[in-house]
């Protein structure tokens, strides 16, 4: 049965509209979910510029919140209609990395979240003249207030949480907090610093704060960032500008370098200010995602001789269904406080919520459909 809804739609590159839209019929491993919050995401403005390669027209949004309206056949008796619902991202369950516990590193990685289709080539919504439309962007699309949602990618949470406020958990939150728990996994009293004090950063420095790592160190070239970074548990922040960056996290780091380091924009030269700034054994993590096919010039003799390692991060090495809840949790017991840096706007105020990411004036901003 075919569905009107209205949704953010990007005809082309650099462009978004708000239009209506008609969605396919449920398949039996889908849920139907009415979106009432969807975090914006810097994949979602890089996709929508051309930075990362998707097809056009369609329909993004990967860090939906919503109720469960309808259940296809195959989801089983976990998830029902009324149920509250944190979307992320889609994996097919069935390849060698899921069954290792590797969801983030599913063989069909790239065809279940940026394709645009489901992976028999099918578009789960098209226009209001008929024209295909490409979606299923993570498994949801929720940039869409009724949005079809591979049942890989729903985390049931509890009906009195607040959606607005938890939606950003589904992507960068998992992302930045992920990289802290799972791909470094921090100890207490050892030094991390991050690159990049946006939304996932944050992240990344409350989780390193829930560790008891020290120092936390927090680098952005927006200067207004840095003390919300502070207010958030960054025992020292630096701006990215000082050409001796690298020279003050060594010394902040009693000469040494950093043991752990993260990078969150994806910028070769900051990839490379992050390597120079380990020290023996020391490892740095990427998760800013640039276009593919950017590389970064490493000091071979320096990784060989001190022992670094550079290593690539997706999602934080998680699986949604534990990194959600733990990170809702946290939040709960004032660990993970999401409500220093989320600002609401209302959905055609879309164009706004950009502009004030992108501008560094708000670190996460979250759509809000009307009820």
């Amino acid at each position: 049965m075919s569905r009107a809804t209205p949704a953010l739609v990007a005809p082309a590159i650099g462009q978004l509209k708000l239009d209506n839209i008609h969605l396919d019929t449920l398949r039996p491993d889908e849920v139907l979910v009415k979106i009432h919050a969807v975090g914006i995401c810097h994949a979602d403005i890089s996709c929508m510029r051309g930075i990362i390669p998707v097809k056009f027209p369609i329909v993004l949004g990967h860090e939906g919140a919503g109720t469960v309206l309808e259940v296809g056949d195959a989801v089983g008796g976990e998830i029902a209609p009324g149920d509250k619902v944190l979307l992320s991202f889609n994996s097919c369950r069935v390849c060698t990395t899921c069954n290792a516990g590797s969801p983030a590193y599913c063989e069909n990685m790239l065809p279940l979240n940026f394709g645009g289709t489901r992976l028999d080539g099918s578009m789960p919504m098209r226009l209001q003249d008929g024209t295909p439309l490409h979606g299923n962007f993570f498994g949801q699309s929720s940039f869409s207030q009724l949005a079809i949602v591979s049942s890989a990618s729903l985390v049931q949470v509890h009906e009195a949480l607040p959606l607005d406020l938890l939606a950003p958990l589904g992507c960068g939150m998992q992302t930045g907090a992920g990289a802290v728990f799972n791909t470094l996994n921090v100890e207490a009293d050892t030094s991390i610093v991050v690159f990049g004090t946006g939304a996932v950063g944050m992240a990344a420095i409350m989780a390193a704060t829930i560790r008891g790592a020290h120092p936390i160190i927090g680098v952005d070239v927006v200067v207004d960032r840095l003390p919300i970074a502070r207010d958030l548990g960054a025992t020292h922040v630096l701006c990215y500008n000082d050409v001796e960056i690298v020279s003050h996290i060594k010394a902040i780091c009693q000469g040494k370098g950093a043991l752990n380091a993260v990078d969150t924009t994806g910028k070769p030269s900051v990839i490379a200010q992050m390597m120079n700034s380990l020290g023996c054994h020391g490892k740095g993590v990427s998760i800013g995602a640039p276009s593919p096919g950017t590389t970064v010039a490493v000091d071979i003799f320096s990784q060989i001789t001190m022992g670094k390692r550079y290593i690539g991060c997706n999602q934080g090495d998680s699986i949604p269904q534990k990194m959600i809840p733990l990170l809702v949790q946290e939040h709960l017991q004032g660990r993970f406080p999401l409500d220093k840096i989320v600002k609401n706007y209302e959905i055609q105020d879309f164009a706004k919520a950009i502009d004030d990411m992108s501008s560094g004036r708000t670190i996460k901003p979250v759509l809000v459909w009307p009820e």
